[in-house]
């Protein structure tokens, strides 16, 4: 509490957290906190969804998903199913059995799989391109599907980010199983946003490819259709556009191909030739949306992102709501990919690329620190006027309120995680101060966004970490909130800890990935690297098939894992720790042994 009187003033400690355990770490800097929080928020949505069920089908998704829950995790009279937000969930329950190995998360991600093949795929005649529809709906004469998106922003058009998030979850359903089908989906979706949305000219950052448009009509399928002015999208690119494919599905894709899997059954080439061309096109995309939010996004003289433009990269300054407003999460976000991505670059040897994407990224997130992040609580605020009415006398004015949303406090939690991991020292310039917001994102996220008499979250709270939950902000499940950021945020804030934060002892940095590679894949390998993290960040220190150890020598530094025939459709799980290398650099900046009681 702040009193402030005259010349005088005072703080008063209401309430103190004690953030460290009897061991001497963080409590969320322990094995097992991102995982049974993840684990915690999985269990409840399945029960709110499909009540006492522990295995399920297509059927179960088709009858009880519901988009929008109340606070209560309960369905409402609305009984939307939006794609967007399925696949998100999708991508929430594989998460959870990456990190646990639950039999129900992996039987509810399949089945959801399975019905938003059924509810919401639609191929064109010609067999080419894969289209997801926006969502299904019930009134009184039945069920009818919708392909053009409802919301005002996006009226009557088909916006970009619906479909790459209609890959979040095959993409990450992909990793665990290697899944023929799914890719295939995958395949298809990335043509049609290759033929449709892809601006296919010669561009700043390659000759093939100068980014995506946002919106194309739902009518004509062009981007440039007249139509598109009425919500001034036409011939328009933007974050969501560009930069959203890098989380949502890229990365994990990449990981998936790269390095190219094994394949069984062959003899013609043909399958690895298709999974070539699929890599080859995802280094491009990769390589073009990274190099476009590099040299694009920054706005010289301002300390914000620009996230809109036309199709020339002139910059938008008056679009709806956004006008010439900063979204902090969005910055932090490019943060956390562009840093991803340079750990990509810098384990191929191409260090000239990642240290130019790394650059920006720590602009970015040291300017983020000062402007974006609260001085005083700790917490990511939401929007930001990037031109203050009151500057340079007030550098920080507010678009409407200092509220704090919490897809926003997840990006700042990976970014400073994940730009302290690539400095590699961390007692190098700047790791401390990466570390330590990242600490405190953690803090203020464990303290005030967890909804514990729920076992969910929150969407928004106030400066002081109070809940919002007036209008629509105390959903649980809604167009805006699903069973993606907030998983995300546990699996990788898992990962890049036991990945960056110094131990003294390596088992201390040991956690297990489940995959179930399956029958169907025509593979013989998968791949098992949890994210880009780096040269040598990780080692695999051993492996199990259905519980029953498997000897590798030597074990496989590139992370792809051998399976014989009989360990497809079986449960795989592996070990990872912190490379030698990597122990040997970091070990020295832990908390001694004998602190840890």
């Amino acid at each position: 509490m702040q009193y402030v009187f005259a010349d005088t003033l005072r703080y008063e400690a209401m309430t103190v957290h004690l953030l460290k355990s009897h061991l001497g770490y963080y409590l969320f800097e322990h094995t097992h906190w991102w995982k049974g929080q993840i684990e915690a928020m999985a269990n409840k949505w399945l029960d709110v969804l499909f009540g006492d069920k522990r295995t399920y089908a297509l059927d179960d998704f088709a009858a009880m998903y519901r988009t929008t829950l109340s606070i209560e995790g309960q369905p409402i009279t609305d009984d939307t199913q939006e794609m967007a937000t399925l696949s998100r969930l999708i991508y929430g329950l594989s998460s959870a059995y990456l990190l646990g190995g639950d039999e129900r998360y992996f039987l509810a991600a399949k089945a959801g799989v399975d019905y938003q093949r059924e509810a919401f795929r639609s191929y064109s005649a010609d067999g080419r391109f894969c289209f997801w529809l926006h969502a299904r709906k019930r009134d009184r004469h039945g069920t009818f599907d919708v392909l053009q998106c409802l919301f005002d922003d996006d009226l009557n058009t088909i916006p970009l980010y619906e479909q790459i998030y209609a890959l979040a979850g095959l993409a990450q359903f992909y990793r665990i199983t290697n899944d023929r089908e799914t890719l295939e989906d995958i395949y298809h979706t990335l043509r049609t946003m290759d033929a449709l949305y892809a601006d296919r000219r010669k561009g700043a950052c390659s000759d093939k490819h100068d980014g995506f448009f946002s919106h194309i009509d739902a009518i004509t399928f062009r981007w440039d259709s007249p139509e598109l002015d009425q919500r001034a999208n036409r011939a328009r690119k933007n974050w969501n556009s560009v930069g959203d494919h890098l989380p949502a599905y890229l990365i994990n894709l990449i990981l998936s191909l790269d390095p190219l899997p094994q394949v069984r059954d062959d003899p013609s080439g043909e399958q690895k030739e298709f999974l070539q061309n699929l890599l080859n096109r995802c280094v491009e995309i990769l390589e073009v949306t990274s190099c476009l939010i590099a040299e694009k996004f920054p706005e010289p003289g301002c300390d914000y992102v620009n996230e809109r433009f036309d199709r020339d990269w002139n910059r938008i300054k008056d679009w709806r709501w956004q006008q010439n407003r900063g979204i902090v999460g969005h910055n932090l976000k490019i943060a956390w990919n562009l840093t991803r991505v340079a750990n990509y670059y810098r384990a191929k040897g191409d260090n000239a690329r990642a240290d130019k994407l790394f650059s920006v990224a720590v602009d970015i997130g040291k300017k983020m620190s000062g402007l974006g992040l609260d001085q005083v609580r700790s917490g990511v605020f939401d929007a930001m006027e990037r031109q203050p009415a009151a500057a340079p006398d007030v550098p920080v004015q507010f678009a409407w309120v200092n509220t704090k949303d919490f897809w926003q406090q997840e990006q700042g939690i990976l970014a400073y995680l994940i730009m302290f991991g690539h400095l590699d020292d961390p007692s190098a310039k700047q790791a401390p101060e990466f570390l330590e917001l990242a600490r405190e994102l953690s803090a203020f996220w464990n303290l005030y966004f967890l909804d514990r008499e729920r076992n969910g979250i929150f969407f928004r709270v106030s400066d002081n970490g109070i809940p919002v939950v007036s209008s629509t902000y105390g959903d649980k499940g809604g167009h805006s909130v699903s069973g993606y950021h907030a998983f995300e945020l546990d699996y990788l804030a898992h990962v890049y800890q036991l990945a960056y934060i110094p131990r003294e002892q390596q088992q201390h940095t040991t956690f297990c990935l489940h995959f179930r590679p399956s029958g169907h894949s025509g593979l013989s390998s998968i791949n098992v690297l949890p994210d880009f993290l780096g040269r040598d960040a990780l080692k695999i220190s051993s492996i199990e098939i259905d519980g029953v150890p498997r000897k590798l020598e030597p074990m496989p530094t590139d992370f792809q894992i051998p399976l014989r025939p009989d360990d497809l459709d079986r449960h795989v799980k592996v070990f990872l720790c912190q490379s030698d290398a990597a122990h040997k650099r970091l070990a020295p900046h832990a908390i001694k042994d004998e602190h840890l009681g």
